[in-house]
């Protein structure tokens, strides 16, 4: 891995380690992601790729604080307050979940807003913003339902729309279809694509799956906490 220059770089990791109940997560990873690149993170269970991506996510902590370097988007997180990495998150980050994290009191428009508000956005611009992308994930006539009136892709389809709403350069997706049936993980998956390549926005992505993995630039195998391979991968076609 090239650590001479972090022009390109939006995320450099070196000797990542996590522990948890003195099982070892991850071993001393070393990661770098370059700006615009799709990156999917794999492996079995138990392998450390969740963990990674929180880390990387800066939503836990490295064991070695003192001994690593982690700079996302140029910045050390690692020296930042809770507050300053809160905000940090909200202004430049976007996150998508297995299990979509929709809040179930707010509808479909207040749940995308919400995410702009902690942005630091106004109201009438978060608003805005939050239906052209309703709009770009094809749920415009929507916004008025709550989650419970939505199915499992539209619901992702959602989480994917209040991710964009402050235009983040970076999106960590952790198993964004592990809760979709096959039809509707190809359209999450056809909307993720489509933004890393219209917008260029950079994606770090865990999958177990490999033709999921397949729509990622890049793929790294962890086993046992370390990253074990590497695969450059094709563009894969969005239909």
């Amino acid at each position: 891995m090239d650590w001479t220059s972090e022009n390109d770089k939006v995320i450099i990791g070196y000797n990542l380690s996590k522990t948890y109940n003195q099982t070892l997560a991850l071993n001393g990873v070393n990661l770098t992601v370059k700006n615009g690149e799709f990156v999917a993170l794999m492996g079995p269970s138990g392998s450390g790729k969740s963990t990674l991506l929180y880390v990387l996510a800066g939503l836990t902590n490295p064991d070695n604080r003192n001994d690593v370097l982690l700079r996302v988007l140029g910045q050390n997180i690692l020296k930042m307050s809770e507050t300053k990495l809160a905000n940090f998150r909200a202004k430049n980050i976007g996150f998508v979940l297995q299990f979509f994290g929709l809040i179930p009191s707010l509808t479909v428009l207040d749940n995308i807003c919400i995410a702009g508000y902690f942005a630091g956005m106004n109201r009438s611009d978060r608003k805005k913003r939050a239906r052209e992308l309703l709009n770009k994930v094809g749920l415009r006539n929507e916004e008025n339902k709550y989650p419970h009136q939505l199915s499992g892709g539209q619901m992702q389809r959602v989480a994917i729309a209040r991710a964009l709403i402050s235009s983040p350069k970076l999106i960590f997706a952790d198993e964004p279809t592990g809760n979709l049936d096959t039809l509707s993980g190809k359209q999450v998956m056809d909307l993720l694509k489509s933004i890393n390549l219209e917008y260029g926005t950079t994606i770090v992505m865990v999958t177990h799956d490999m033709g999921i993995a397949n729509y990622a630039d890049k793929k790294y195998y962890l086993v046992d906490g370390k990253i074990g391979g590497e695969e450059i991968v094709g563009q894969i076609g969005i239909s």
